[in-house]
């Protein structure tokens, strides 16, 4: 096989492994009411099911993709893959929530192997000319599953059951994993170097005790805590690098500002992003009245927008720079949050727009936004700050669940309260709190995209 035969087939592959994790992602957040519901949980104690999968990918994929860099991202995707298949079927037969949560953690690892793989092989088998082509194009695999997720996990909802949303998962990784067998072409590199194992251990701990930071924050003595335990984890992973000699991560990345303000912009914007899309099905559910397909329909939107302006705007980004199309998806995502905050939110030509600015953030963000980190490192490191992408997404995405979740809950005074029997009113309430969070740190992030210019 050519190298630019492999090329395309790796980048068709990955895109749909990004398919498939996003697919994942929004069937479970229309399937939230329902399980909360049939399992006799409240709102923030549903979030867990997000939360779970999110903090293992988050505490896990900078390990996976140091271990891809090293070794293999063939070996890497199709375990992943092997993992998320088995998590999925483990989501299907689940009958307790303890029980869902826990095949929730096997996905997690599995996704958190693909997200490493992923954002990698772009980088490695694709010059910086492309790059956000490349990009653009793992992103317009997630929003073809974005798109897919919401109207097929809100028909097997109504129709079937919640537990059906996960086995959609099954024949499509079984696919993938043959064709990544038999057609992929490995990338083994000449010298396997060390795993630093002790700084992923550090890293993964560090991460679950900052979540553990916004998801309980209202307990104050265990949040503080929790709070001195991220800081002396984080302390001991940085000693840990900085003494091994071959690091899990090359914190010389972090030295510089251009890159710690980009990756932060990535950040933000998953937190708010992923908070509003946790939120907004309850939203749909209570104050619209709307079934989980009609949901599910309405959900279509934004991937749709990012499908059709994704690969224009990542194409022209390559062109012209990316510091401006940064601006605009934080500014975007800032109006997104400003018009869920207006009474009329419930109506469907608000709802109609602010799901149409959510596609739009996703066009501008996706390749220019993860090209510009990219861009910030050189060498070696680049594979890694690929990783970074990758690794700011999913803890932004399990803040932001955490963090709106509860937020929410402090706004409304909802707190243990069965989502059953949370009205309309109070819903609102809360709605408007934690759309102001949402707009203020959207605002941050079009702020830092601003103060970095374009090399």
């Amino acid at each position: 096989m050519r190298k630019e035969d492999g090329s395309i087939v790796l980048l068709a592959l990955i895109s749909v492994v990004a398919l498939m994790d996003c697919l994942d992602g929004t069937i479970v957040n229309v399937a939230l009411p329902t399980i909360a519901s049939d399992m006799g949980v409240d709102m923030a104690a549903a979030s867990w099911v997000t939360v779970i999968y999110f903090a293992m990918v988050a505490g896990l994929i900078v390990l996976f993709g140091r271990i891809a860099a090293n070794h293999s991202v063939k070996m890497v995707l199709v375990v992943g893959l092997v993992l998320f298949v088995i998590g999925s079927a483990l989501c299907v037969i689940s009958g307790t929530f303890f029980m869902l949560i826990a095949s929730r953690v096997v996905q997690g690892i599995g996704a958190a192997m693909m997200g490493a793989a992923v954002p990698m092989s772009c980088v490695r088998f694709f010059s910086p000319k492309v790059l956000g082509f490349a990009f653009a194009c793992v992103t317009i695999g997630y929003s073809v599953g974005a798109a897919l997720g919401p109207s097929v996990g809100g028909f097997l909802v109504e129709y079937l059951s919640w537990h059906a949303i996960f086995a959609i998962n099954i024949p499509i990784g079984i696919v993938l994993v043959v064709l990544i067998h038999f057609l992929l072409k490995d990338s083994v590199p000449e010298q396997k170097a060390h795993i630093d194992w002790l700084g992923g251990v550090l890293l993964f701990a560090a991460i679950v005790a900052l979540l553990m930071v916004f998801e309980f924050f209202e307990d104050i003595p265990f949040a503080a805590v929790s709070l001195v335990a991220f800081a002396v984890l984080l302390a001991l992973f940085i000693r840990q690098e900085r003494r091994s000699p071959e690091p899990l991560l090359n914190l010389s990345m972090f030295r510089s500002s251009r890159f710690d303000m980009i990756i932060a912009v990535y950040l933000i914007i998953n937190v708010v992003y992923m908070g509003v899309l946790y939120i907004l099905p309850f939203f749909m559910s209570i104050n619209m009245g709307l079934s989980s397909s009609e949901s599910g329909m309405l959900l279509l939107i934004p991937p749709i927008i990012t499908l059709v302006f994704g690969l224009p705007i990542g194409r022209w980004s390559d062109h012209t720079g990316r510091r401006w199309f940064s601006v605009a998806s934080g500014v975007l995502l800032l109006v997104m949050c400003v018009v869920l905050m207006l009474p009329n939110a419930d109506s469907m030509p608000v709802m109609f727009v602010a799901l149409a600015l959510g596609g739009l953030v996703w066009a501008f963000c996706g390749g220019p936004v993860m090209s510009r980190v990219v861009e910030t490192v050189s060498g070696e490191s680049r594979e890694m700050g690929s990783t970074m992408t990758n690794e700011a997404g999913y803890l932004g995405s399990t803040i932001g669940t955490v963090l709106f979740a509860v937020a929410f809950a402090s706004f409304s005074g909802t707190t243990g309260v069965d989502i059953s029997d949370v009205t309309s009113q109070v819903f609102t309430t809360g709605m408007v709190g934690v759309m102001a969070v949402g707009a203020v740190l959207a605002a941050v992030s079009a702020v830092l995209s601003y103060i970095v210019r374009d090399e």
